[in-house]
């Protein structure tokens, strides 16, 4: 009995190349293919079109691969994702795995690693490259953000949030809608790996934007 395969790609000719070549793999056959996530799930309405493993691109219309990765885990988890894709930033990556991906693969894979992933999904429960291990190892380490790759108007504001002001009130001084503000705000709770309003004044007087 052979393992079912779906491919989810909306490149038409490209999806028919993997899904032949998949088809050519002793222990594999392709189930069907999808243009996007919103197709497969309509197609997993019907318990007879839910495969072994998913090969999911990330970016597609309608529906991309992260959104429809969530929505796999969340409703059906026992089936393996595997991430097919041509996007190599890290933090694609990472969402993609955090999404429920077990593996990221790029489309320029060779046949044999190819058919290695999808056996070490179906046994393991997981595939990863010596790329994609390096990235996840590091994501379990914070990254010091320096100052000088911060904008101007980054450093102004957190020199603002150093002070007792209100959001609304930076916002007036820096001459800038609330919305600017607050995105100014969540943009460098991530990029500097914060999760509030004191640990930027933290950060701010470590690397000395800011004197008390």
């Amino acid at each position: 009995m052979k393992y079912s395969v779906v491919v989810v790609d909306d490149h038409n000719l490209l999806s028919q190349a993997i899904g032949a070549l998949i088809d050519d793999f002793e222990q594999f056959t392709v189930l069907y293919l999808c243009n996007n996530g919103q197709e497969l799930l309509e197609k997993f309405k019907n318990p007879k079109n839910i495969p072994d493993v998913v090969l999911m691109d990330v970016n597609m219309p309608i529906l991309n691969g992260i959104e429809t990765t969530e929505q796999l885990r969340q409703h059906f988890p026992d089936v393996n994702v595997l991430a097919l894709s041509i996007e190599e930033d890290e933090m694609t990556i990472l969402k993609m795995l955090r999404a429920g991906a077990k593996g990221y693969l790029m489309k320029d894979v060779k046949k044999s690693e190819l058919e290695n992933a999808l056996l070490e999904v179906l046994k393991k429960g997981y595939y990863h490259t010596n790329t994609v291990a390096k990235i996840l190892v590091e994501s379990l380490v914070p990254k010091e953000t320096s100052v000088s790759s911060l904008k101007e108007r980054e450093i102004e504001f957190i020199k603002h949030a150093c002070s007792e002001k209100t959001y609304k009130e930076i916002a007036d001084d820096m001459c800038l809608s609330y919305k600017t503000i607050e995105g100014y705000r969540n943009v460098l709770f991530e990029k500097l790996n914060l999760r509030n309003r004191t640990g930027l004044v933290i950060y701010a007087i470590k690397n000395k934007i800011f004197t008390p």
